[in-house]
C-alpha cells in the first residue's frame, strides 16, 4: 500500500514537471505571448526574492549608525 501511494505521488511529481517543462501555453496564447509571460513572472519573482533577502539581512534600510568615531 505504502509503495503504491509513493509510486503515485512520485508519477504525478513527473506528471507536473512534464507539463511544466512543455509550456502549457494557455488557450489562445500565442508561443511568443507565453514566453513574455513567463519571463515577466520570473522577473517578478526575483524582485520578490532580492526584496525579501534584503528585508532577512536588514539592507534594505539605511543604517543608522554613524560615521564618526566616539571620543
Amino acid at each position: 500500500m505504502k509503495k503504491v501511494l509513493i509510486s503515485v505521488i512520485w508519477g504525478v511529481m513527473l506528471y507536473v514537471l512534464a507539463a511544466g517543462m512543455s509550456g502549457c501555453a494557455q488557450p489562445g496564447e500565442t508561443t511568443a505571448e507565453g514566453h513574455r509571460r513567463h519571463q515577466r513572472v520570473v522577473s517578478i519573482e526575483a524582485k520578490d526574492m532580492a526584496r525579501d533577502t534584503d528585508r532577512l539581512l536588514l539592507t534594505d534600510e539605511p543604517s543608522k549608525l554613524s560615521d564618526r568615531r566616539a571620543p
